[in-house]
């Protein structure tokens, strides 16, 4: 029986065709207004990491001035000077650990018909790559005594790898960036994870390209590396670089990973403890409290899904409830100019549930083609979306929970539409419709 409704539906479409286009095109612009922005949030608000998410942790404390500090006042910063960072890294807090920061510098390559240029890249331990699930294609993070020594080696992208060495393998080679010769001793394969939640350097760092490459975090100090990235300064600042990491200024993101999300208390009362430790040192005199975020309250703390972007999705929604009212009437408009046909099909002895089940039937076959086309909007819309900045075409992808949500929604969307209608069908008076006939 469902077949023969189903089949109904789709020779009903035909009968009255300007006016099954014009409800199937409303049903499709709602739903593909709603689900573009809502592909977009789907990919912003992700969990990245979803396997160990509750098990990665960022510390925050407050090195700030006392003079005009107020309790409860937000924390200066939420990156480390190098100090405490390299006292995080010498610990033994967590399973592992790493102090990260963005450096950039100009390669120059073997090959005469590439310019020397740019490239972008983080300066990190070597814990980084096992934290993170790193996908390497080729080669393998650099060993712990590399970090301690601050060897000149370096993990490319696998974009940077082929633009440099095309499909040839570049581990064991040497690439030259900022003057200083560096080993190759890894590839990682093209890294799609987004957010970009390991490095912070603005909102639209989280949805930006790639890092091209990885050295180690001694490296980059040894060679006075400049940094890339957002610098907070509290006090007197001494000239030179040592003067600089020797000063109270936040330049750098740590990371610190557990065992097991119960491990968290634990690292909570290191935490405690080290500021505790600093400030008979003479430091931290706001004596705020201190905080660990995993991934998702570090994207929540960062706000890398704001206000705004929420607003636009339930903006969309009303937008597609407008719509749904503008179907209703349709629908009413369709089916009344059938209460002969049921008038009919009511005296033959169909019943009232028979009625309607019909009739919802071929709202649902509206719903599927209205879905289509709808699918198809909401592609065009998020490349007209990615077309505005390189971060919106990183977020503005439709996967595959995306595009069976579009189907449910433009069915669910078209059944609740055809409620009022269908009902009103079911109303009618057999003896009245023949009695007309």
């Amino acid at each position: 029986m469902f077949q023969y409704y189903f089949l109904l539906g789709a020779r009903s479409l035909r009968r009255n065709p300007a006016l099954t286009a014009l409800m199937v095109l409303t049903l499709a612009i709602g739903v593909a207004a709603s689900v573009a922005t809502l592909t977009i949030l789907h990919v912003m608000s992700g969990n990245p990491i979803p396997s160990k998410s509750d098990r990665l942790f960022v510390p925050q404390f407050d090195n700030g001035p006392i003079e005009s500090y107020k309790p409860g006042d937000k924390a200066n910063d939420e990156q480390l000077t190098y100090r405490d960072a390299v006292n995080f890294m010498n610990s033994k807090a967590g399973e592992r650990r790493t102090a990260v920061f963005g450096v950039g510098m100009a390669l120059e390559p073997e090959r005469k018909d590439l310019g020397v240029f740019i490239v972008r890249g983080t300066a990190t331990g070597g814990d980084y790559f096992n934290m993170f699930e790193a996908p390497f294609m080729r080669g393998q993070g650099w060993a712990p005594e590399a970090d301690q020594r601050g060897d000149d080696v370096t993990v490319l992208s696998r974009k940077l790898a082929e633009k440099l060495f095309g499909d040839a393998d570049p581990v064991g080679r040497r690439v030259r960036m900022g003057g200083f010769d560096y080993q190759v001793v890894g590839v990682l394969n093209t890294w799609d994870v987004l957010p970009r939640y390991q490095r912070l350097l603005g909102s639209e760092s989280f949805f930006g390209d790639e890092d091209e490459f990885y050295i180690p975090f001694a490296t980059a100090i040894r060679h006075q590396i400049d940094r890339n990235g957002s610098v907070g300064c509290t006090g007197n600042v001494e000239p030179g670089y040592q003067g600089f990491l020797d000063s109270e200024c936040t330049w750098i993101q740590f990371w610190f990973e557990t065992a097991s999300a119960r491990d968290r208390d634990a690292l909570q009362s290191y935490l405690d403890s080290y500021t505790a430790e600093q400030r008979k040192l003479g430091r931290l005199k706001r004596n705020s409290p201190n905080k660990l975020y995993d991934v998702m309250e570090w994207l929540e703390f960062n706000k890398v899904v704001d206000n705004d972007n929420k607003l636009s999705v339930w903006l969309s929604f009303g937008f597609l409830l407008i719509c749904l009212v503008n179907t209703i009437g349709l629908l009413l408009a369709k089916f009344s100019v059938r209460a002969s046909e049921v008038g009919i099909r009511r005296a033959l002895g169909a019943s009232r549930r028979e009625i309607f089940t019909q009739f919802l039937i071929e709202t649902t076959v509206v719903g599927l083609v209205g879905g289509v086309l709808g699918l198809l909007l909401a592609f065009g819309a998020l490349a007209l979306i990615a077309m505005q900045s390189k971060a919106l075409a990183t977020v503005a992808q439709m996967d595959w929970v995306m595009l069976l949500t579009t189907f449910a929604l433009a069915i669910v969307s078209a059944v609740v539409a055809g409620l009022l209608p269908t009902w009103r069908a079911c109303q009618v008076t057999p003896a009245l419709q023949l009695k007309s006939q």
